[in-house]
């Protein structure tokens, strides 16, 4: 039997995090060779089944070793799978995970048909290993010994070593109810491990979970990039932001991460590739950290939504005033329409805009729009009061092409948490220096009346009382003390500040 030629091209990468590994050529007997691993599913249109191949190869030829013995120790996450020699005549292996109930890991091999082995023409080994969860994806680990080449008598003197990890993706999909957009879903695919913990905050739009991760400077050498994505349903508008930006454990990660994808029909997809200098720069942060927790949240702290249209063209980019808009009020719509293909540069294109609730137009207006980085373009109209809850904001007819259209839904009339109290951690400072008498109580009261006024802090509402004495009791001055300190929490604290309120010391102008 001749050498085979391997005739499948992988990409070029090193480390763990991948789907696919090619490992830079080492000197045998006078030859360069290299390792290659790759995953594919067993069958896309029939099972879910992963296999994941290893051949070793002549790195000038790219002809298959005769003969080889591999020695391969395997892994999933945590897991140990087995530790075993296989013998390779076409010097390549296919490995086929299985999911099956059962408590112990089963090896069985034969020389059946699979995916690689008809590409590549190759009657090649196959290993079936089976046992629990193996086939739901993961990060797969290989330590890889290369005992023998061109005859299984041959024994090398110096045996070739490879360490490699495999990521298959998971698909997750976590279903919630939104209080605004009603039935919901986001579906997290992780090509490294599985995640955990998800949680989703409708009033802050943040996304969290968690996954399991070694912070060791070993395994963040071999992990060349730890890859994330977020499937986000288009009739889900909070959600349809026009960037995000990530924190791994409390550190912010670079915005060269995401990677916003609105070329799918269904959904948006949102990519977080996360390389090894930044996994170092999580590192460097706290060596002593246990996984990965992950926030997710939009880059902007006001709404700012992004669509692409059906054609792939335009992309339109949309804010509004108020942020909260209501029935019965006043809107300034404020949107700009950017060409993709002009890496997104604002275009004057004939366009039609309208917003509707139930078929029922709303509002619209036609017009050219501004090619003008800094001046954007605005309609400016009054929500009837009968229009509340889900409405749509449509684009039509840019460039006088019917396909390029899109529709972005929006909330009027927001729900919100209202009993939440939202205080950010700066004013800890503003309360202990008046515990402490370094600010007096005059200030310390306009201090929390500008913070309420301008609902840069929320509290429920209090009914107000006269009073004839400005004097704030001592009680108050404790709680603010205790609370600067994290002896009591914002529940505890806000209830001083109802007090101060409720016997008019602090007067709240409607």
């Amino acid at each position: 039997m001749f050498p085979a030629l391997l005739s499948l091209t992988f990409d070029n990468v090193y480390g763990h995090g991948v789907g696919s590994e090619t490992f830079p050529p080492v000197e045998l007997d006078g030859r360069l060779v290299t390792l290659e691993i790759s995953s594919s599913k067993s069958d896309p249109n029939t099972n879910g089944d992963q296999q994941i191949s290893i051949s070793l190869i002549d790195f000038d030829s790219k002809i298959t070793l005769r003969d080889v013995t591999f020695l391969i120790k395997s892994q999933r996450g945590e897991q140990f799978l087995f530790e075993q020699e296989f013998k390779a005549d076409n010097g390549f292996l296919v490995f086929n995970f299985v999911s099956e109930e059962r408590d112990s890991i089963i090896i069985e091999e034969d020389n059946g048909g699979n995916l690689f082995g008809s590409l590549l023409g190759l009657e090649s080994r196959m290993v079936h290993v089976k046992g629990p969860k193996l086939s739901e994806g993961g990060l797969y680990k290989f330590d890889i010994t290369i005992l023998t080449t061109d005859g299984y008598s041959k024994k090398l003197a110096e045996p070739l070593v490879f360490n490699a990890g495999i990521s298959i993706a998971q698909t997750t999909q976590f279903d919630f109810v939104d209080q605004n957009f009603g039935e919901q879903f986001i579906q997290v695919i992780s090509y490294y491990d599985e995640i955990s913990n998800f949680q989703y905050d409708s009033n802050s739009r943040e996304i969290r979970f968690s996954m399991p991760f070694e912070w060791s400077q070993s395994n963040i050498n071999q992990t060349s990039v730890v890859h994330e994505e977020l499937v986000i349903p288009k009739n889900f508008g909070d959600l349809l932001v026009s960037g995000f930006e990530m924190y791994i454990n409390d550190v912010k990660i670079s915005e060269d991460v995401v990677n916003i994808d609105d070329f799918f029909s269904d959904g948006r997809v949102v990519h977080f590739i996360i390389y090894q200098r930044e996994l170092l720069n999580v590192f460097a942060n706290n060596p002593n950290q246990n996984g990965m927790d992950f926030t997710i949240k939009p880059d902007r702290n006001y709404t700012h939504l992004s669509s692409v249209t059906e054609n792939g063209q335009f992309r339109v980019l949309v804010s509004w005033e108020p942020e909260n808009l209501k029935s019965n009020s006043n809107a300034k719509i404020i949107f700009d329409i950017t060409d993709i293909f002009l890496k997104n540069r604002p275009v004057a294109t004939h366009y039609e805009f309208s917003m509707t609730q139930n078929d029922k137009i709303i509002f619209e207006q036609s017009g050219i729009s501004s090619d003008s980085k800094e001046k954007h373009n605005v309609a400016e109209f009054k929500i009837p009061q009968d229009v509340t809850e889900i409405a749509y904001l449509n684009f039509k007819n840019l460039d006088n092409n019917n396909l390029a259209k899109s529709t972005i839904p929006i909330i009027i009339d927001r729900i919100t948490n209202e009993d939440e109290i939202s205080i950010p951690d700066w004013i800890r400072n503003n309360a202990l220096w008046w515990s402490e008498q370094q600010i007096d109580d005059n200030t310390f009261i306009q201090g929390i009346q500008y913070l309420i006024k301008n609902k840069i802090i929320v509290i429920p509402q209090t009914q107000q009382e006269s009073s004839t004495s400005q004097e704030i009791p001592p009680w108050i001055r404790n709680n603010a003390a205790w609370w600067s300190d994290g002896i009591i929490d914002d529940d505890s604290f806000i209830q001083g500040i109802q007090f101060l309120i409720k016997e008019g010391i602090l007067q709240i102008s409607s």
